[in-house]
């Protein structure tokens, strides 16, 4: 595989800034073609958005770069086509329902109908498949991958992979269309320290054969052209007040002791007067008390006399005379209302 001149990579001042304030900025690289760039910083400082503009896929808004003598923003398609991205989470993932010969064979297919010239499409059929084959083999020796030496060879699984099988035949794919410059994201993630090296040794391996290798990573290693981002801070927060040293700080006075009041003189004592015991309140009626029943009059008799009896004082029956019998009261009534009756005639 005829290894392409590498790009060269400048940039001067270069950010971006989005809707919640500046992703990154005030970036400023100057490496060579076939250089190892590394952009070191912490997870959330900008690095993937670094990326992808540097290879013509976001689009910046402050400062300038040149890739290969392209101009950013203005050359990005041009960018594009002389890039290739490598892994990158969530733009270029593996598919993990295809084998790793049918994830080469689709990128091959791919790569002649969108990326090669119209005239490579209307070579016979057999000299297609031998081209397709010979820059499948080409980009795996490039990587360092052993297909036959895989669990089931070319039939392996890609979700059977290793993190740097998975690595190594990312960047086979990407190596297909010749790019020269080719970026990689999360190069050390999820790697022990002998994975670790042996990844820095193949992206040395690729700038050494002249493509220029941009690598995210979270420690850049020895020899490489680093790049550090770090979160920017938001221009539009207003920064707090910052304390006052100790040291220089004014020892606050200590409050005077307050003076103690002066003793009120005493007043005379007054004479007591007795006092009216109050009238004692009146009971009031308890009104849960229960009434007290009615007594219900007698019923009437339904004779009534004619007049009633005045009342003969009683009268002590003298010594020798004989006390009035009852006989002898009626006969004496009788008489005094025939009496009545006669002197109301006359």
């Amino acid at each position: 595989m005829d290894s392409p001149h590498g790009a060269a990579v400048k940039a001067a001042d270069f950010g971006m800034k989005g809707p919640r304030g500046w992703v990154f900025r005030g970036v400023d690289v100057d490496a060579a073609p076939g250089s190892l760039i590394a952009v070191e910083g912490p997870s959330g400082s900008g690095r993937t958005c670094l990326l992808l503009a540097l290879t013509g896929r976001m689009k910046p808004t402050a400062g300038h770069a040149e890739v290969d003598g392209h101009r950013l923003p203005k050359k990005m398609g041009a960018v594009r086509r002389l890039s290739a991205l490598g892994p990158v989470p969530g733009v270029t993932d593996l598919d993990p329902s295809l084998t790793v010969a049918e994830q080469l064979r689709e990128r091959a297919l791919l790569q002649r109908r969108y990326d090669g010239p119209v005239r490579a499409l209307l070579r016979p059929r057999g000299e297609r498949v031998a081209g397709t084959a010979r820059r499948i083999d080409e980009a795996l020796a490039a990587v360092g991958l052993d297909v036959a030496a895989l669990p089931k060879g070319a039939r392996t699984s890609v979700r059977d992979l290793e993190r740097l099988e998975q690595l190594r035949l990312s960047l086979a794919l990407a190596l297909m269309s010749q790019p020269r410059l080719v970026a990689v994201d999360d190069t050390d993630l999820k790697l022990s320290d002998a994975e670790r090296a042996e990844a820095w040794a193949l992206l040395r391996s690729l700038a050494d054969r002249g493509t220029t290798v941009l690598a995210v990573c979270s420690e850049a290693p020895e020899g490489a052209v680093v790049v550090r981002t770090a979160a920017a801070p938001d221009s539009t927060a207003r920064p707090e007040p910052s304390a006052a040293p100790e040291a220089a700080a004014e020892p606050e006075p200590e409050p005077e002791p307050e003076p103690e009041p002066e003793p009120e003189p005493e007043a005379e004592p007054q004479p007591k007067t007795e006092r009216e015991p109050d009238p004692e309140p009146e009971p009031e009626p308890d009104s849960e008390t229960e009434p007290e029943p009615e007594v219900e009059p007698e019923p009437e008799s339904n004779t009534e006399p004619d007049s009633a009896p005045d009342p003969q004082p009683a009268t002590a029956a003298r010594p020798g005379e004989a006390s009035p019998t009852e006989g002898d009261r009626k006969s004496k009534t009788r008489t005094t209302a025939r009496k009545g009756t006669s002197d109301a005639l006359a």
